[in-house]
């Protein structure tokens, strides 16, 4: 049940947009990004492009349930999910106070 990007990156199918979660936005902080999960992200950024791109140059209409639609927010949500299942660079701060917690046991 996963769907290999030609990265070999795998992904779980999402049967609708709405069962990826998507983290709160707020003060996101930079990602530490594999080269499996950095493919991956180009390779579903480049679908989307052209994805949409195809869908203005044809003059589509933004129908309720239009199938490319639904295709493009189904790569979004997949990109989304590469992107946020990637760890965070821990800040300065986060650093410091890690050292500091380590010395105190």
């Amino acid at each position: 049940m996963a769907a290999t990007i030609t990265s070999g990156y795998s992904l779980p199918v999402v049967a609708s947009t709405r069962t990826v979660p998507v983290p709160v936005l707020g003060k996101t902080r930079p990602r530490r990004i594999t080269p499996e999960a950095g493919h991956a992200l180009e390779k579903l950024g480049h679908a989307i492009e052209y994805l949409s791109d195809e869908y203005v140059q044809n003059g589509g209409d933004f129908t309720q349930h239009n199938p490319q639609i639904e295709a493009v927010q189904m790569l979004m949500a997949l990109n989304r999910q590469v992107y946020f299942g990637c760890p965070e660079i821990p800040t300065l701060g986060d650093r410091i106070r890690s050292i500091f917690h380590r010395t105190d046991h």
